[in-house]
């Protein structure tokens, strides 16, 4: 098997394991997944935590090695955690937006830059009209709104952008 088959064995496996806090959305659709790095039978996948105080990261970690290795050719999985690389909702692929959205979970909005307005669609109905009801929902990546339109409350994840840097001379 090349190692262009076995990377695609893996996507196709990550893309099966979802976040304990988000069902249905895997950890590779929110964009979890920096890096995979395959040694003939042992693989490392870098992960990047949406979070750095998510409390559910040892047990994804358990889920992401538990499901690698059960591939064939797959001898030990190494699940590494990485606070080199900023994680961000850009990095949520359309699939994983979608799973959110049938989640009851409006996705992140797409292009949102600090200091622009946070305008949230309602994942029920798509209706603008909405309102925040809380900032802190659930989890530390959720507030929670209200659709004025279905009268329905949900919770949408919060925009998390990576900082831009600015060269200024």
């Amino acid at each position: 098997m090349s190692e262009i088959d076995r990377l695609e064995e893996i996507t196709a496996v990550l893309k099966t394991v979802d976040d304990p806090e988000l069902p249905s959305v895997s950890v590779y659709d929110l964009g979890m997944v920096h890096k995979v790095n395959v040694e003939e039978d042992t693989i490392t996948i870098q992960m990047v935590p949406t979070f750095a105080g998510c409390p559910a990261l040892d047990f994804i970690e358990i889920k992401v090695k538990r499901a690698i290795e059960e591939l064939e050719w797959v001898k030990e999985c190494h699940v590494k955690f990485t606070m080199e690389h900023q994680w961000s909702t850009e990095a949520i692929t359309n699939k994983g937006k979608e799973e959110l959205k049938k989640h009851g979970i409006a996705p992140p909005p797409e292009n949102y830059r600090p200091g622009d307005e946070w305008s949230v669609n309602c994942p029920y109905c798509d209706s603008t009209y909405t309102s925040m009801e809380n900032v802190f929902g659930p989890t530390a990546c959720r507030s929670i709104l209200y659709c004025h339109s279905c009268r329905n409350p949900f919770e949408a994840m919060k925009p998390v952008v990576k900082p831009q840097i600015s060269m200024k001379k």
